[in-house]
């Protein structure tokens, strides 16, 4: 008999400031690692202030990750060690995988109303695969397909719902990437692989994650316990992690909801990390460091 998947635990997103000093709110990272393995970051910058976000993200380097950052409002100017320069637009995606090695940079610039809104994934990459040649997919909004589910419209980014494939393929986790709105009064139920991470971020909207209506079935985690404690639903800016199952159902009352739902197979592997690379070692994050002082960083050119 196949199972809903309950949740295991809600935070907050928080204000944190990354880059040349680009405001943003993080919603797991660092201390959180083990609990979320495939993925090891998550950010969302959403401001109306180009002051937060202009400074941008200058020349950094990366290994041993795939990065994905997806666009709500404005745009992203980037380049990289590869060649690849242009602009992440609105609705946009670029999946980026470092593999040994890839330096580029990323300069948020909002709409003509200076709003800014994306968001950040980093997603790991297995021992076996740490070096790999890099890779870069640059996905346009309407290349992005859409699938209408019983009162939930999906954009799939990454695997599949309702039947519709997402153009981004032949990843390592194994990852799925979809970004939901489900109208008021409405369930959306979505399968994913028993074994596999998953967890929902909210973008707007209110909803009940759990299919008891509890949005701290176990523990919730942040400063606003009580609030969840009231509501029972979960809103703008918490990121669910699910317990394992095999599917996950999101239900909505008077109003609706949009969240991004992103499951994918853990790896299972040591962690080392220090700032934009994550190896298995601290002797191969030493050596990283070392490669880019030298500038012999960048194995393919």
């Amino acid at each position: 008999m196949k199972s809903i998947r309950k949740i295991s635990k809600v935070w907050k997103s928080k204000p944190t400031i990354e880059g040349a000093g680009v405001h943003l709110k993080r919603a797991f990272g660092y201390h959180q690692v083990p609990l979320f393995d495939p993925f090891l970051l998550f950010d969302d910058f959403h401001s109306e202030n180009p002051e937060d976000y202009l400074k941008g993200f200058p020349w950094h380097p990366h290994r041993g990750i795939e990065t994905i950052t997806y666009v709500l409002h404005g745009r992203v100017e980037h380049g990289d060690s590869m060649g690849n320069k242009g602009v992440i637009e609105s609705g946009d995606l670029q999946w980026m995988t470092a593999g040994s090695g890839i330096i580029h940079q990323e300069m948020p610039r909002g709409d003509q109303a200076g709003l800014m809104w994306g968001f950040q994934l980093w997603a790991n990459l297995p021992a076996s695969h740490k070096m790999m040649d890099p890779r870069y997919r640059g996905i346009v909004a309407a290349e992005i397909p859409e699938a209408e589910l019983n009162g939930a419209r999906v954009k799939v980014i990454c695997g599949q719902a309702g039947g519709v494939q997402g153009p981004v393929r032949d990843v390592v986790v194994d990852p799925e990437y979809l970004d939901v709105t489900v109208a008021a009064d409405s369930t959306f139920t979505h399968a994913i692989k028993r074994g596999y991470t998953a967890l929902a971020y909210v973008i707007d909207g209110e909803g009940y994650f759990d299919p008891e209506r509890n949005a701290f079935s176990h523990e919730v985690v942040g400063s606003n316990y009580f609030d969840f404690q009231r509501k029972c639903s979960c809103s703008a800016e918490n990121l669910i992690l699910y317990e394992d199952g095999d599917a996950v159902a999101v239900t909505t009352q008077k109003s609706p909801v949009r969240f991004l739902l992103v499951s994918g197979k853990p790896i299972g592997e040591p962690v080392a990390w220090y700032g934009p690379i994550v190896m298995n070692s601290q002797e191969e994050l030493k050596v990283a460091f070392e490669e880019y002082e030298k500038g012999t960083f960048i194995k393919n050119r």
